[in-house]
């Protein structure tokens, strides 16, 4: 069983937990096998209430502060199908707005970058960084209309914890403490926001969103989908170390070099160099931590209940200063990325085909997979979805 998240911090005890867990060629485990209904996937009913009663209602994490340096600095991405714009403004105060202008909808910003204006390409309307309108030709024409009432729709939003974060409900409350709980100290430890922000992709997968996010949640598969690569290779299979904190959960899948750990006191027990850290974020966020740096890997539901869109970003621990740094970086990320696109995610639309064409009535969940059952049996819980 995994030991409570309040006696575990991120320090050598987790070490020696891997470590134990290795020598005793063992894992963290449930009490017992989970059995998942067929229709907790692919129920487009219980795709609306995803979307309308969690996803739209929980603060998200939308981009790394880190790609958004600078005043100024903007990013566009869609979240929902919703186009959204996150700003850097003049005072250096992060924003995410509805990327839509407030006179016939058109879209005032695209792409990324740094500006001071955004121009709506219909009718020219101009909104600052801010998100205020600043401009409107023709003005004449509206007269009577308030500049100062008609700036883009802003979503409750916060930055903490290196990420900008928001509730995808105008007017809604954002309580990232009240999310959160007491996982704020351990996502606090890592200073996400002095990474340097290095690129991301985006695809989208013929895969529930849900079994998408199990897939980061369990060893269980290392050694059969990523037996060539250096996941398979580095990092002991079915095999981690698991905590919870609520909603939310850390995973240590320890490297093969854990088993090279003895009393040698020169030895550095340090677990970010004897595991790759993984966490949970309820309810869509997956936070994949290296020794050189983290994997952001955000995946939602896209229009079907086994279709989703991931977007895979990547975050050096220390900012690239050069040229070389940069080469080196982008080499890392891609291969990070392709043993996500090319074998995490050529395998799971295959689980895709099965949720959606299978007969049989439910899944089964292992013991060794306590993960996959506590994402399973938070989100289940939240849908009013009997499980076994």
């Amino acid at each position: 069983m995994a030991i409570s998240a309040t006696q575990t911090p991120l320090d050598r005890s987790l070490t020696e937990r891997g470590l134990a867990l290795v020598n005793g060629k063992t894992t963290d485990m449930a009490d017992s096998v989970l059995r998942v209904p067929l229709h907790y996937y692919r129920d487009p009913k219980i795709t609306e209430i995803e979307e309308s009663a969690i996803l739209r209602r929980t603060p998200l994490a939308i981009v790394p502060s880190t790609q958004i340096p600078h005043s100024h600095d903007y990013v566009v991405r869609s979240v929902l199908g919703d186009s959204l714009l996150v700003t850097r403004d003049g005072d250096g105060r992060a924003h995410v707005f509805l990327n839509y202008c407030r006179h016939r909808g058109a879209m005032p910003a695209c792409g990324s970058g740094n500006a001071r204006r955004f121009v709506c390409p219909y009718h020219a309307w101009n909104y600052d960084t801010a998100g205020k309108l600043v401009r409107i030709p023709g003005r004449e024409g509206f007269a009577d209309v308030d500049l100062g009432s008609y700036g883009l729709v802003e979503l409750p939003n916060e930055e903490r914890f290196g990420f900008v974060w928001a509730v995808l409900t105008a007017g809604a409350d954002i309580d990232l403490d009240a999310h959160l709980g007491s996982f704020t100290t351990e996502l606090d430890q890592w200073n996400y926001s002095g990474y340097g922000y290095h690129d991301h992709r985006e695809f989208e997968s013929e895969t529930s969103w849900k079994g998408a996010l199990e897939a980061f949640a369990e060893g269980y598969h290392f050694p059969f989908v990523h037996g060539q690569s250096v996941i398979g290779q580095n990092t002991v299979a079915n095999t981690h170390v698991y905590d919870e904190w609520g909603r939310h959960h850390r995973i240590g899948f320890p490297f093969n070099n854990i088993a090279d750990l003895n009393d040698d006191p020169s030895q550095d027990w340090d677990p970010i160099l004897r595991m790759g850290v993984i966490y949970w974020i309820y309810p869509n966020l997956i936070l994949a931590n290296s020794p050189v740096g983290v994997e952001v890997i955000d995946i939602l539901p896209a229009g079907s209940p086994t279709t989703c869109m991931v977007r895979h970003s990547w975050m050096a621990r220390y900012p690239a200063t050069d040229d070389a740094q940069r080469a080196f970086y982008d080499e890392i990320y891609n291969q990070v990325h392709a043993a996500v696109r090319d074998e995490d995610f050529v395998m799971l639309p295959q689980c895709g085909e099965g949720v959606r064409h299978g007969q049989h009535d439910h899944m089964i969940i292992g013991r060794n997979e306590i993960g996959v059952q506590h994402m399973i049996r938070v989100l289940a819980g939240d849908l009013g979805v009997a499980l076994d």
